[in-house]
């Protein structure tokens, strides 16, 4: 435990900033989570979920975006992220291949 008042006020704002960061992952992984549903929700011949699903990738990636600013996460960790979304819509959204 620290001794000296300076390390204790160190401590508390550490312990502050972890809470604040842990409540903003949170957020993000949420945000993520429901952009997927609404990805998976899109079809072919629909094109209002397709424009759903990229407004809600465009909210959901100025949010990692933000996070990624205040270093809460990587920047690269921001990227990653985005990227699998967008890979993800593009998947869903491409004609059926085969038949």
């Amino acid at each position: 435990m620290a001794n000296h008042k300076s390390a204790i006020k160190a401590h508390e704002q550490s312990l502050r900033r972890r809470d604040r960061n842990n409540r903003m992952k949170s957020r993000m992984r949420r945000a993520i989570r429901a952009t997927r549903g609404v990805i998976g929700a899109v079809g072919q011949q629909d094109e209002d979920s397709a424009s759903t699903a990229r407004e809600s990738i465009r909210t959901t990636g100025a949010l990692i975006d933000k996070l990624a600013g205040k270093g809460v996460i990587h920047p690269n960790a921001a990227a990653r992220h985005k990227s699998r979304l967008e890979k993800r819509l593009r998947r869903a959204s491409a004609p059926a291949q085969g038949s």
